[in-house]
């Protein structure tokens, strides 16, 4: 009986991850340059690797696949390069200029800088139309829609080239009857443009949000539609026996479909996998509560996951543009292995947020690099193999290296270029640890409570130092670490979200009825849509969230809650539900007062079987693994220890290492810092612990 095989396929700015799973339990982890130009290029080298290592052709394993699952930048870059489609949009008259004014102030850390430039707008002011028609805050209409409008701003469309159209009128979320007949002219008279509207991809009350929201989408869509036709065409061309899924900023799987309509979905896809794989590899040690960071070449990615729910952002600013749709909270900033480190005007130390990126790279890799980076630190530090990386294979210059700190750090500051270094290194971790603090302390959380788990290539050298200063114990560090989000792909479930307005008081049976009845409805078209997709009911699983707030207030929190039947009795629980979540993120809570809903949500899962667990063969003691002993600098004096260097590969299951010391894996380095101890488990992760 031939191996049956799950692929995830994730494709970075620099390098695109492949994770391969055979039902064994075996997982083997590739990489491959990523081609931004034409995405089905690396995927192509990505499949030879492959095919090298299992002697086997790129259709004999596709064809084997019993799910092909790919995440990607496309959307992303798209948005930070400013390169997707040219969009119109079609508002109700006096609201063109809501994307522009936004909600009367620019984004949190600017508000007050006069010199800060507005952000550019996707749909720009000649291509945003005004539609005479009002729906009231009943869903009454108090103007009915002149149809003329609609038909005139298609002309424009027309005339301009326009690529892909929003439609979004004040107050759809109750009566969306003026956005449907407008999408139905649109359809009619622009057949060939992509159609987004609003009431559609995002029905919740906020019309700046939705807005927003639907004009972000419609620019990306025609991007991410010639993304997954090329990639569906190309696995379909190798034999493809299911549909390739593809990973959405929600946390979950969606068809290519799905996801060329919804591309606001699918802007963060990458990083977003990381948690599903953190809370993965954290079964085995029982451990529910994960912040998983994820340091690569540029930035640093940063999630929480409390009880096993992983954050959720819901109307947010995402590259200075406002997305409505849930999306899993990613902190993200500038500190990576290439981020540089330089004196500012008041002669101060800063490391990044700019990167000396893959090209020219850090100063050691000896491309070109000038700058001194992260990685010019932690080799000078000892902590990165002199001989080089990838088993020797990617050499390292440290003499270039210390230079470049020298003459850019050390000597400007007046110190050594080791206590550079390690200023360097402290640095950079201090940024990660704010940014740790910001998805945990500033959102009701305490770190201490967490054990962090380490993805992607460069993490693993600052773990034990980011968890120090965050107070953590415990560190679970898989030995797929440099593919994590990859692997997180293939253990992912489907997942799509249904929401809806629901503007009511709690304080009567009718409004509980609504709330319910409301929540069945969603739930309803969610199991249809995934038994069309293929699932049985017993693989079906719901969950809700409501967005509310005390009577009175500006601002409402999202409240999460099973599924129950919503009435008299279990209305309390919804109440005590909201308080404690309240008083989770503001420090009090108000029972006494009334309290009220605005938007509600029900989360759909198609469950899939996961690949089997991984577990660890072969390999001996700690002692046996030694390959070296070399210098490692652990203060800010400079001095140095001589510690040990394991080779990865030969530590077996329970094999104890004790820091200070260094451990070699093939694609990262594990830098274990005094007072701490790193042992192997049969599930392929270090635990790595503290002693007090």
């Amino acid at each position: 009986m031939s191996t049956t095989y799950r692929l995830g396929v994730d494709a970075g700015g620099t390098f695109t991850d492949f994770v391969l799973a055979d039902d064994t339990g075996k997982t083997r982890l590739y990489k491959a340059l990523s081609t931004p130009d034409d995405p089905t290029r690396a995927i192509e080298n990505g499949l030879k690797l492959i095919a090298e290592d299992l002697g086997l052709s790129p259709r004999d394993i596709i064809s084997r696949c019993d799910l092909c699952i790919n995440g990607t930048t496309v959307g992303l870059n798209a948005l930070i390069q400013l390169k997707g489609a040219k969009t119109g949009l079609i508002c109700t008259e006096g609201h063109e200029d809501s994307i522009e004014i936004r909600l009367g102030h620019k984004e949190d850390g600017f508000r007050y800088d006069p010199d800060y430039p507005p952000a550019p707008m996707l749909a720009p002011r000649h291509l945003r139309r005004g539609v005479r028609e009002r729906v009231i805050s009943t869903g009454e209409i108090r103007t009915p829609m002149r149809e003329e409008d609609v038909r005139a701003a298609c002309e424009l469309f027309r005339r301009e080239g326009v690529q892909s159209v929003a439609i979004s009128f004040v107050w759809s979320v109750l009566n969306p009857a003026h956005e449907r007949r407008a999408a139905e002219i649109v359809r009619d008279m622009l057949p060939e443009v992509v159609l987004t509207v609003g009431s559609e991809l995002y029905p919740q009350a906020r019309e700046y949000t939705r807005t927003s929201t639907a004009v972000t989408n419609a620019y990306l869509a025609p991007i991410m539609k010639r993304y997954v036709d090329a990639v569906d065409a190309y696995f379909r061309k190798l034999g493809a026996t299911q549909p390739v899924r593809y990973f959405q900023s929600n946390g979950g799987l969606a068809v290519g479909e799905i996801v060329s309509d919804r591309a606001v979905y699918a802007i963060n896809s990458g990083p977003a996998s990381a948690p599903q794989a953190g809370t993965f590899v954290c079964e085995p040690f029982g451990k529910t509560n994960v912040i998983t960071v994820d340091m690569g070449g540029t930035s640093f990615d940063i999630t929480l996951t409390k009880d096993g729910r992983t954050n959720l952002n819901k109307n947010t600013d995402f590259l200075r543009y406002r997305i409505g749709v849930p999306m899993i909270q990613v902190e993200t900033l500038g500190a990576g292995g290439g981020s540089i480190g330089w004196i500012d005007a008041m002669g101060l130390l800063q490391m990044g947020p700019q990167s000396a990126g893959a090209r020219p790279g850090p100063v050691c890799y000896g491309q070109g690099g000038t700058e001194p980076t992260v990685s010019d630190a932690n080799l000078v530090l000892g902590y990165l193999n002199p001989a080089g990386l990838l088993a020797g294979k990617m050499p390292l210059n440290g003499e270039a290296a210390r230079e470049a700190i020298k003459r850019k750090i050390a000597d400007p500051l007046g110190i050594s270029v080791e206590r550079a270094a390690y200023g360097m290194f402290t640095i950079v971790n201090n940024n990660m640890v704010n940014g740790i603090r910001r998805v945990s302390v500033e959102r009701g959380y305490d770190p201490r409570d967490f054990v962090l788990v380490g993805a992607g290539g460069a993490t693993a050298a600052h773990i034990t130092a980011l968890a120090r200063e965050m107070d953590i114990d415990t560190i679970i560090l898989p030995k797929l670490a440099s593919g994590l989000c990859a692997f997180g792909q293939i253990i992912s479930d489907v997942k799509y979200n249904y929401m809806a307005t629901c503007p009511v008081r709690l304080d009567n049976a009718e409004s509980y009825a609504r709330v319910d009845g409301l929540f069945r409805q969603l739930e309803e078209k969610g199991t249809s849509d995934l038994r069309a997709d293929g699932f049985s009911r017993d693989r079906i699983s719901s969950r809700r969230s409501l967005d509310m707030r005390y009577v009175g207030q500006v601002h409402e929190c999202t409240v999460d809650i099973d599924s129950f039947a919503i009435d008299e009795t279990t209305i309390q629980r919804v109440k005590d539900a909201f308080h404690a979540r309240h008083a989770e993120l503001y420090t009090y809570s108000e029972p006494h007062n009334p309290v009220e809903v605005v938007n509600i949500e029900s989360t759909l899962f198609g469950h899939i079987d996961k690949p089997s667990a991984p577990r660890l063969t072969g390999g001996g003691d700690a002692p046996s693994a030694v390959k070296e002993r070399r210098p490692l600098i652990f203060s800010a004096e400079g001095t140095a220890i001589e510690a040990p260097i394991y080779d990865g590969a030969k530590l077996g299951v329970d094999a104890v290492v004790t820091g200070p010391a260094v451990i070699e894996e093939p694609t990262t380095t594990i830098v274990i810092e005094p007072g701490w101890t790193a042992k192997v488990h049969v599930s392929g992760s270090y635990l790595l612990t503290r002693q007090r």
